[in-house]
C-alpha cells in the first residue's frame, strides 16, 4: 500500500522535508493535490482536511490506509521508524527528533523574515517589517542554528559524517533542505555562515548524490523554490 502525500501542489514548503525523506526511503507514495483525476488535486486535500474524523489542522499530512499523521516533524519520525531514517535506541531516536524540531524553528524563522507581521499579507505590505526581521535573521539566527548544527557534527561520537551515530538520518535529510533554502532565499549571508560550518557543507555535499536523492533533485518530481514557498529570494532582504 502506498503512501499518499497532501500538501501544496506548487511549493516545496514543509512538505519537502516529508517528501526527501518518502524518496531516500524508496516508498511508493502519490502527491495527491500535483495529480489529476477523480479524487486528486486540491480538492482531495480540502476535503481530507475537512472530513476527517481526526482533522489535521493544515498540510503536509500523510496516508497510509486509515492512518493520517499530520506537522512534519511528527511525520517525519512516524516514517524515520518505518524505513530505517530513525535510530534503534530510544536515547538517540529522541534527540533526532529534537534536532528535527529545532530545524521547523529555523523554518519557521525563515518563513517569518518575509512575512513577519500577517499570512494574509502580501510581501509588499510588510516591506519595512521584513527588512529589519531579515537583519536579524541572518546576521544572528542563521549563524546561530547553523553553527549549532556544526557542534553537533562536531561532537557525534561515531563521527561527524551525519548528526546521529553512523548512518543518515530524517534529521540529515532535513538539514541538507535547511542548506538548500538558505542558499536560496539568503545566498550571501548563508555562504558567511557557511563558512565557520564546514561539516554541515561536508553533510549537504554527502547526501546530494545519494542515489535515490539525486534522482529526486534532477527529476520533475522536484518543484523548484519560487517566491510563493517558505524560502523566498528577495535581494533586498539578503543585505
Amino acid at each position: 500500500m502506498s503512501y499518499e502525500l497532501y500538501y501544496w501542489p506548487t511549493i516545496q514548503g514543509r512538505g519537502e522535508f516529508v517528501r526527501l525523506a518518502l524518496e531516500e526511503a524508496g516508498a511508493a507514495y502519490a502527491d495527491v493535490a500535483r495529480e489529476k483525476g477523480e479524487g486528486k488535486g486540491l480538492p482531495a486535500l480540502m476535503a481530507l482536511m475537512k472530513d476527517a474524523a481526526r482533522p489535521p489542522f493544515a498540510p503536509p499530512f500523510l496516508k497510509h490506509g486509515e492512518q493520517i499523521v499530520g506537522q512534519t516533524s511528527a511525520i517525519l519520525a512516524w516514517l524515520g521508524d518505518r524505513h530505517g531514517l530513525a535510530p534503534d535506541n530510544d536515547t538517540d531516536r529522541l534527540w533526532v527528533e529534537q534536532i528535527q524540531l529545532t530545524l521547523a524553528d529555523l523554518v519557521t524563522e525563515a518563513h517569518d523574515s518575509h512575512h513577519p507581521v500577517g499570512l494574509s499579507l502580501y510581501y509588499k505590505d510588510q516591506k519595512p517589517e521584513a527588512a529589519r526581521r531579515s537583519e536579524e535573521f541572518r546576521d544572528k539566527r542563521i549563524p546561530k542554528f547553523l553553527g549549532w548544527c556544526e557542534t553537533i557534527l562536531d561532537r557525534n561520537p561515531k563521527g561527524p559524517a551525519w548528526l546521529v551515530g553512523d548512518r543518515l538520518t530524517y534529521a540529515d535529510l532535513s538539514l541538507f533542505q535547511v542548506v538548500e533554502g538558505l542558499r536560496y532565499a539568503f545566498p550571501k549571508a548563508t555562504e558567511r555562515a557557511l563558512k565557520a560550518c564546514p561539516k554541515v557543507v561536508a553533510l549537504h555535499e554527502a547526501v546530494a548524490p545519494r542515489p535515490r536523492i539525486a534522482a529526486y533533485l534532477a527529476s520533475d518530481r522536484r518543484i523548484p523554490f519560487n517566491e510563493d514557498g517558505i524560502f523566498r529570494r528577495y535581494a533586498e532582504l539578503d543585505g
